[in-house]
């Protein structure tokens, strides 16, 4: 159901009957490691290009998925995902093998939440299950937008390393707990920024405009939530966003705004300011933000995944980096008023 400027309202409760999570060797010193369904000890995944690793990241997270659920992939409808591998070649080729109908998306590190939106509207209007999900692998997109990581390149501390990991999110009518009650799609917002060194500052505005986009179209604030989490703003993001919210009068308090970029890798000097990319909202949202919903942790979550919609032609022909947010309401079925 329509409801506001540019939201969804979700009646009938579509569950998130599991999900999977899976990431690369480095991500093994994550302090979300135990939320992990499956680490490699390859960076290649057995694969001899990092492309196709990412490839192979996307079909795992899936099959831990629909393993969990005691489903395959003949059971599901319909698969919503991307990635930033080119035109989402990573997510083509795994849902290939996969042999589901496809929904390709882009919304770069967004992505996450654009496919959990749909895959829940797919449901509400009657699909009996939907996989969700998306991946990133560190070396494939360093690659892609800003230099292989053989060369060396010095990058300054507002960078962010972007995750080698892959989530997925199976999503029906029933069957679970954790239901999708709200979501929010953003819209482009643009600062002018041009920097590929510092995506933080170019999201965090659109993830501003989303948050209060969705308190206005559901007449709700931050005292509604448990947690409000970003997708990969990184330090330097969240403390522009933070200062954003105060500009605007609304502040949200610290310790109920949180950012997944952040969490992953915990300051490790090696992530800069941060973690970013497709897998990094998936790895944390459908990992540890699902584990605390279905422990008791958290009752309430709006998960904000944000997106830096530049490509490596844009950056050459000097245009700036425009940002979007989509966020999704998560909730402990019977854990208060939906």
């Amino acid at each position: 159901m329509f409801t506001g400027k540019q939201s969804w309202t979700f009646p009938s409760y579509p569950c998130i009957l599991s999900s999977g999570v899976v990431a690369g060797p480095f991500e093994k010193q994550s302090p979300l490691k135990d939320t992990f369904d499956y680490i490699f000890d390859d960076r290649r995944m057995g694969e001899n290009t990092f492309e196709k690793a990412q490839v192979v990241l996307m079909e795992e997270a899936c099959q831990q998925a629909l393993k969990k659920a005691g489903k395959t992939a003949a059971d599901v409808a319909f698969i919503y995902g991307g990635d930033l591998i080119n035109q989402d070649t990573g997510t083509t080729f795994a849902s290939r093998s996969l042999n589901v109908p496809y929904y390709g998306l882009f919304g770069a590190c967004s992505t996450s939440m654009e496919a959990l939106s749909l895959a829940a509207q797919a449901v509400e209007m009657g699909a009996p299950l939907v996989l969700a999900g998306t991946a990133s692998h560190y070396a494939a997109i360093e690659k892609q937008f800003r230099y292989p990581i053989e060369y060396g390149a010095q990058r300054p501390p507002t960078a962010q390393r972007t995750v080698t990991a892959g989530g997925a999110a199976l999503i029906g009518p029933s069957g679970s707990d954790v239901v999708v009650t709200k979501s929010t799609i953003g819209k482009i917002v643009d600062h002018g920024l041009k920097d590929p060194y510092n995506m933080g500052a170019a999201m965090a505005p659109a993830a501003v405009d989303t948050i209060l986009t969705h308190f206005s179209d559901f007449q709700m604030d931050e005292n509604d939530y448990d947690l409000i989490i970003t997708g990969d703003l990184g330090d330097l993001g969240r403390s522009l966003a933070l200062e954003w919210f105060r500009q605007k009068e609304h502040p949200l308090p610290e310790a109920k705004f949180q950012d997944c970029g952040m969490l992953i890798y915990d300051n490790a000097p090696e992530a800069m300011s941060g973690a970013s990319g497709t897998g990094c909202s998936a790895a944390v949202v459908f990992g540890k933000i699902l584990d605390d919903i279905k422990n008791g942790r958290l009752q309430r979550v709006l998960a904000v995944a944000t997106g830096a919609l530049l490509s490596p032609t844009t950056y050459q022909q000097k245009e700036s980096i425009p940002g979007i947010a989509h966020a999704v309401t998560l909730e402990a079925k019977g854990g208060g008023p939906l």
